[in-house]
């Protein structure tokens, strides 16, 4: 029989609105919202509630502990499997997240995330059928080695291309232009599309002071300084098209190589994923100045990336890490 771990963390799956008992329920709660018949057979689920605050206001160190602790179910207690509800607004940050820092607890169990756009007392709620595709993915052992993956809607996206595109419809979540890797049919998984290659087993402790900051035509170069001297440990530039950042960012970027402070750019558009200094001339021009390419991430994810490469050290190790993203 599977083991599997429920970490309950609240938000809209596990919220009721109405006069009757509003609030949040309690994960033993939320999992009897599950109809015996469509949970899975042969499982068992152990519940634990795990305190946090709403999604849209979730820390990076309530996320490293969330991903420390999915961790440390596979690999201390043996779990097959862990599922974790979460508010669907930064689920895609946690989810990548805890799939940098799963290590070999990717290759022993499942992880997944779930969550629901509706509260649990809306008609028609999506949150207990998450919750049974969820507990049955995490069950399957085909899932094994797949990494972390967002459940909603019987799909299963990698947690390395899943983007949230709807704050109320369905689908809420997409792979666009990747595809789900997996699909939940009657309690079992099927293959949609090969996950994405692994990520390197993390090193050291992740650094959790990294600022995203957009980029616009005009930027001051000063902000980037100034969250420096405000003790971030390294940067994410979130740029155009290819990896493009204004150029009167260029100073600010070779200074803060200089000092050891890694930046990197990623792009609000889907990228090849190729590195900055290889793009055609007129292209990636910031790795010129000593800028660290994000290799296809989107910005939220090179976010994730950089706080776990920094637990490997400087910008050259930064630098070689992402080489390998």
């Amino acid at each position: 029989m599977a083991r599997v771990l429920l970490l309950a963390t609240g938000d809209m799956i596990a919220y009721s609105s109405g006069p009757g008992r509003p609030g949040v329920v309690s994960g033993a709660d939320l999992l009897r919202t599950v109809p015996a018949r469509v949970r899975p057979a042969e499982v068992e689920v152990e519940v634990e509630d795990f305190m946090a605050p709403p999604s849209w206001d979730m820390s990076p160190s309530i996320m490293l502990a969330l991903a420390r602790r999915v961790r440390s179910a596979i690999l201390d207690e043996e779990f097959d499997g862990v599922v974790v509800t979460h508010g669907v607004d930064t689920m895609e940050d946690t989810a990548y997240l805890t799939d940098l820092l799963a290590g070999p607890a990717s290759r022993r169990g499942a992880i997944v995330l779930t969550g629901a756009v509706r509260p649990l007392d809306d008609p028609s709620t999506d949150g207990p059928g998450n919750l049974a595709a969820a507990l049955a993915a995490a069950a399957d052992p085909a899932l094994r080695g797949a990494g972390a993956v967002v459940c909603l809607d019987d799909r299963l996206h990698a947690a390395r291309w899943v983007t949230m595109i709807d704050a109320a419809g369905r689908p809420a979540f997409t792979s666009a232009p990747s595809s789900p890797v997996f699909r939940v049919e009657e309690s079992r998984i099927r293959p949609l599309a090969t996950p994405p290659p692994r990520p390197p087993d993390p090193e050291g402790e992740p650094e959790s002071h990294v600022p995203l900051i957009k980029t616009y035509p005009d930027i001051e170069p000063a902000l980037l300084t100034a969250v420096v001297d405000a003790g971030a440990r390294g940067i994410v530039l979130e740029g155009t098209g290819a990896g493009n950042v204004p150029v009167t960012l260029f100073t600010a970027i070779a200074e803060l190589s200089e000092w050891d402070i890694p930046v990197v750019v990623a792009s609000r558009c889907h990228t090849s994923g190729a590195p900055l200094d290889t793009l055609p001339f007129g292209l990636g021009l910031a790795a010129k100045a000593g800028a660290i390419g994000a290799r296809g991430l989107a910005p939220v994810k090179a976010r994730a990336a950089l706080m776990v490469a920094l637990g490997s050290g400087g910008r050259d190790a930064v630098r070689e890490w992402f080489a390998r993203v």
